[in-house]
């Protein structure tokens, strides 16, 4: 039953490609443009979830950032939203994105609606390739950190800094519930081949770096950024 629940609430997010008008490459670089705002926004954060942000940046082997996740719930919650997804390459340098929508859903009571941005600093190689490789659910072969700090600041500070990913968000709007936990991560075959050409699969992009972009070195330029 929960399973069906959570299908019925989630797969919209992450079909919604299929019913929207193909996505052209504007629609790609407006996503890196808002997620390039999104990692700079959380560097200059001053609150102590954003320190352990910066520092957990500086040794991430990868970052998942969704700029607009939209949350809706009541009694029941659903979030999705696109983003893009970057690896660091041998040298340090981080490489090239891949795009992906992240759909999650909850169970409990909700009530409210809420936009966040959330970046998922993925700690280990193994945590990259975990989820270009195979997608699917977050916390499923990889272990998830998130804990939650005030003025509607998530993070994982504490909670579980051993995690393959620590989750750190920040919301706009008021809302009660959903984890991360669970949540479903699926590649935008189309975002990736509108902005890149065809066969650009994430694969390709993020882990081989056969794919590069002009329009994506802002982002890489203000990850490695101290």
């Amino acid at each position: 039953m929960k399973r069906a629940v959570f299908l019925l609430l989630v797969l919209p997010f992450l079909v919604a490609g299929c019913t929207r008008p193909a996505p052209s490459r504007d629609d790609t670089v407006g996503l890196l443009d808002k997620a390039l705002w999104t990692v700079e926004t959380f560097k200059k954060r001053p609150e102590t979830a954003m320190e352990t942000f910066r520092r957990a940046l500086e040794d991430a082997q990868g970052v998942a950032i969704f700029p607009g996740l939209i949350k809706a719930g009541f009694f029941l919650g659903a979030e999705g939203g696109n983003g893009v997804m970057l690896a660091r390459n041998a040298d340090g340098t981080w490489g090239y994105p891949g795009f992906y929508s992240l759909g999650a859903a909850s169970i409990g009571f909700q009530f409210g609606g809420q936009v966040s941005e959330v970046i998922l600093v993925l700690r280990s190689r193994g945590a990259v390739e975990a989820l270009v490789e195979h997608q699917g659910k977050l916390g499923a072969g990889v272990e998830l950190a998130a804990g939650t700090v005030g003025a509607g600041l998530e993070a994982a500070v504490t909670s579980n800094l051993g995690a393959d990913i620590l989750v750190f968000s920040q919301a706009a709007g008021l809302y009660g519930g959903a984890s991360l936990e669970g949540a479903v991560l699926a590649k935008r075959v189309d975002m990736n081949e509108a902005h890149y050409g065809k066969g650009a699969t994430p694969r390709a992009i993020v882990l081989e770096g056969k794919f590069t972009s002009p329009a994506a070195d802002d982002l890489r330029a203000a990850l490695a950024a101290p």
